[in-house]
Order: C-alpha cells, then sequence, then structure tokens
C-alpha cells in the first residue's frame, strides 16, 4: 500500500477529497415470507446505532475528530447517517483553521434494500461518503468498509477537487501518489475480486469497479440450505444471482 507523504505547504490544506462507495449484497430468497424476512433482518443488522458504530470507525482510522452526527431510520425500509468531522485538534491547532475545516468534511451512509418483483433476488446497497478536507486521508478507510459490508459489488470513486500552496507559492491539484485505487486495496481483497479500473488521471477523478470472483450458493439463500434443491434448481438459482451481480457490475441490464 502506498504511503501518502505530506507537502510543506503555505497555510493549509484547501484539498478536497472524498471516496465514495456504492456496495452491494445480493440474497435469494425462495418465497415472499423469506423476502420480507431477508428485509427486516438487513434494517435490523445496519439500523443507524449500527451504522454510526461502523462510522465512528472510519473517523478513527482516518484520524479525524467527530463534531455532530445525524441520524433516521426510515420506514419501511432504509437509514441515513451524517458525521460532520474535522482534523483531530492538537495543541498548536489554529483555531480559524480548524472552523475552514467544519463544513467540508463529513461522512455519509445511505442504505437501500430492494427486490426483484417476480424472481427471487434481493439486493441491498449501501452508499457511503467519505469526504475531508486537509490532511484527514479517506482512502485508509478503503479497505476497512468493503470488509465491513461483506461486499459482493462495490463500486468506488475518489475525486480531488482544488489546489492548494506549497512554501513557495506553487499550486499543487493533489498530496499524493495514486494511479490507481487499487494501489491502496490490501492484497486478500485484491484476490477475491475482479475489478477494472476507469481512471481520468489529469482531473484526478479515480474509479473502481470490484465484483466477488466466486460465488457459494449456500452463502446467497436466506437459510443457507441447499440440501433441498434439486439440481436445476440449484443452477437456476445460480444463474439468477450472477446475472443480477453482472448486471449491477456492467451498469446495465444483460
Amino acid at each position: 500500500m502506498n504511503k501518502i507523504k505530506k507537502l510543506k505547504l503555505h497555510g493549509f490544506n484547501n484539498l478536497t477529497k472524498t471516496l465514495s462507495f456504492n456496495i452491494y449484497n445480493v440474497c435469494y430468497t425462495r418465497n415472499k415470507k423469506d423476502q420480507l424476512s431477508y428485509t427486516k433482518s438487513i434494517n435490523e443488522t445496519y439500523n443507524s446505532t449500527k451504522l454510526i458504530s461502523i462510522l465512528r470507525d472510519v473517523s478513527d482510522i482516518i484520524g479525524a475528530k467527530i463534531l455532530n452526527i445525524a441520524q433516521q431510520d426510515y420506514e419501511p425500509m432504509g437509514t441515513s447517517v451524517t458525521m460532520m468531522i474535522s482534523e483531530q485538534v492538537n495543541k498548536h491547532s489554529d483555531p480559524q483553521t480548524l472552523v475552514a475545516h467544519l463544513d467540508k468534511s463529513h461522512l455519509t451512509v445511505h442504505t437501500y434494500p430492494e427486490s426483484h418483483p417476480d424472481l427471487g433476488v434481493c439486493t441491498f446497497r449501501t452508499d457511503i461518503d467519505v469526504s475531508t478536507c486537509g490532511d484527514v486521508p479517506p482512502l485508509k478507510a478503503l479497505n476497512y468498509l468493503i470488509e465491513c459490508f461483506e461486499s459482493d459489488i462495490a463500486i468506488v470513486d475518489y475525486r480531488i477537487r482544488g489546489f492548494t500552496r506549497d512554501t513557495k507559492g506553487e499550486k499543487h491539484f493533489i498530496d499524493h501518489k495514486i494511479n490507481s485505487i487499487q494501489d491502496f486495496l490490501s492484497i486478500a481483497i485484491k484476490k477475491r475480486y475482479n475489478i477494472m479500473d476507469i481512471n481520468v488521471i489529469p482531473e484526478n477523478i479515480f474509479h473502481s469497479k470490484m465484483l466477488l470472483k466466486e460465488i457459494i450458493i449456500s452463502n446467497y439463500l436466506f437459510d443457507g440450505n441447499t440440501s433441498e434443491l434439486s439440481d436445476n434448481e440449484y443452477q437456476q438459482i445460480k444463474k439468477y444471482l450472477e446475472q443480477e451481480m453482472l448486471e449491477i457490475y456492467q451498469g446495465k441490464n444483460c
């Protein structure tokens, strides 16, 4: 993993760095009852209390201070959590510099459980934004969030906006080396996923799409029981799951 080196700056760091995720988890339910039970379990597992705990971990990982938390559990489904963050305070902090970061650094997460109207496929989507200003590095949270949500598909964007100046007055539109989001992924994660990049490096825009390589059907059945499935049922369910995941990964209906 690449280390982020600090520049010697004139004033504080004006760069805004945003790491955004669409994370998807897919499940197969055999009937309407299981479908409703799955949706209920997702809402209970990833309620606002759980998501706040995850974002607190993210804040610790990137070295930020939490200033404010807003949360909302929706009916019948879905949750939103937003945190305002700043750089960690220390005795050398300039209060005015700290204030400059308050409205530009935040963590947000929104959940979207949904299901196919005819087939048994259910998809749980989590949208996450880790947006920071200054020296707080959002890429440090990359591996944690992918692992935390046990992602089947992850669509990840990283963008750097604005510029900052060094002590000589020269503008810097990026303050660390990066060729791809993959530079910051763990070896274990890269082994588990097929990954495709679409990067606009001159504009400091980086985009990676990740699809889990191996589908173990028992992990995707809501009750986890494959013993009652015929060979035809097993293959049909596998086809449904693979199509759902491939369509999300490619961003189009197959």
